[in-house]
């Protein structure tokens, strides 16, 4: 398996040579060898990168989940970083001027209201609006090319629901970027450098290293159970946050887990079990008080329905 960075370091960084660009990355974008791009394209004679920019996590990946970044200097390179989860969530027209081009490298989970496709979504309308290149590194969708869920109304449209997509899309970042980019008629100059090996296999499939996508989900076993579970964080209970299992407990001290994880094994869900599982977060809601709940366990991931299940617990 090659991801986009990998090819983009074996010869691909030709498409740059002699541009200013600026890249939009974390923690996840790493090499075959778990090298980050920034110090790669930071050091790559060819590459002149003068200045990131820091989606929800920020750069380095420092951040929990809805804090803001702030801007600053890479303290590993002296880099300018602009910040993508604050006030702005686009590319300023007036930083992109002093560019020729964007690279974008993410590690996305495969649900459309991760942030990091909605950050996507706007660098690639910035670069349209300002007539600038953008090259995505792509990477493989961990959770395969299986689709399912509703797809929002226009009137719903946020952050976390820029465009008309499933609630699980079976796409790479750099495949939905085409497809934005031409249903949508933005026409922006976009390059895309597809990852090799892959084809469409779940992530444990592939033999390469789990890197956490953001704090909360740091295991595969997450993600998987993510795009049923996230919903919670919209409501009065816990979805797990401060806990070693988050997404993958749901609870509140006002629920009874015996009682729960009865009614919720006899409905015979397609997929999936629960047991009842006591918690006490260290952060987020109910920080320091006892909760009881369930541990959603996937037990067949193609058999799964993640909208359903999500809307049978709540």
């Amino acid at each position: 398996y090659l991801s986009g960075l990998d090819r983009f370091m074996e010869g691909e960084y030709k498409t740059v040579k002699g541009k200013k660009v600026g890249l939009v990355t974390n923690h996840t974008g790493i090499d075959k060898d778990c090298r980050h791009n920034v110090d790669l394209l930071f050091s790559h004679p060819e590459v002149n990168l003068v200045c990131l920019f820091g989606p929800e996590h920020g750069v380095r990946g420092s951040l929990q989940d809805g804090e803001k970044v702030v801007g600053g200097v890479d303290k590993n390179t002296g880099l300018p970083i602009y910040s993508l989860y604050g006030e702005e969530k686009k590319p300023a027209g007036k930083l992109l001027r002093e560019l020729e081009g964007l690279i974008f490298d993410l590690q996305d989970v495969g649900v459309r209201f991760y942030t990091y496709l909605s950050t996507l979504l706007y660098v690639l309308e910035s670069c349209a609006e300002h007539k600038k290149t953008l090259i995505v590194l792509d990477r493989l969708n961990p959770l395969g090319r299986r689709v399912e869920g509703n797809i929002p109304e226009a009137e719903f449209r946020s952050f976390i629901g820029l465009y008309p997509i499933p609630q699980r899309h079976g796409m790479t970042l750099g495949e939905l970027a085409c497809w934005a980019n031409d249903r949508f008629h933005l026409g922006a100059d976009l390059q895309i450098i597809k990852v090799q090996g892959w084809h469409g296999e779940y992530f444990d499939q592939m033999r390469i290293p789990w890197i956490p996508p953001s704090p909360n989900i740091p295991h595969f076993a997450t993600a998987l159970v993510y795009p049923v579970t996230c919903m919670f964080e919209g409501t009065n209970v816990s979805e797990g946050r401060g806990t070693a299992n988050p997404f993958e407990y749901i609870g509140a001290p006002w629920i009874d887990a015996d009682r729960l994880v009865k009614r919720l094994n006899s409905i015979c869900l397609p997929g999936v079990k629960f047991r009842p599982t006591y918690f006490t977060p260290t952060f987020s809601k109910y920080k320091e008080q006892e909760c009881q709940g369930v541990q959603v366990m996937i037990e067949d991931r193609e058999q799964v329905q993640s909208l359903l299940t999500g809307l049978t617990i709540l």
